[in-house]
């Protein structure tokens, strides 16, 4: 079974709100994780990468942790001062 037909089956397919909410969810998951070997990349800690940008520890942790969702202009604060990188975006139709 392909990883699309499981989500089909147990969370119904795309557009049905419990499936939106899981996809989304991932894309939340996916984006602290991505910040997080970003981070690891430059051998900063938590706390060195919050000085950069301006923010807390705390804040950078619930990014990381999925805990805590992010605006996107702190986002490229924190991309761009912060791990010294550039964002990119795509939109997919």
């Amino acid at each position: 079974m392909t990883l699309d037909a499981f989500k089909d089956k147990h969370y119904g397919v795309k557009g049905t709100k419990s499936r939106d909410e899981l996809d989304q969810g991932y894309e939340n998951f996916k984006l602290g994780t991505l910040l997080y070997e970003a981070r690891m990349e430059k051998g900063l800690t938590q706390a060195e990468l919050a000085e950069k940008v301006g923010t807390s520890k705390s804040y950078i942790s619930k990014i990381e942790n999925n805990i805590k969702e992010v605006r996107i202009s702190t986002l490229q604060k924190i991309v761009q001062l912060g791990l010294e990188g550039q964002l990119d975006f795509s939109i997919r139709l």
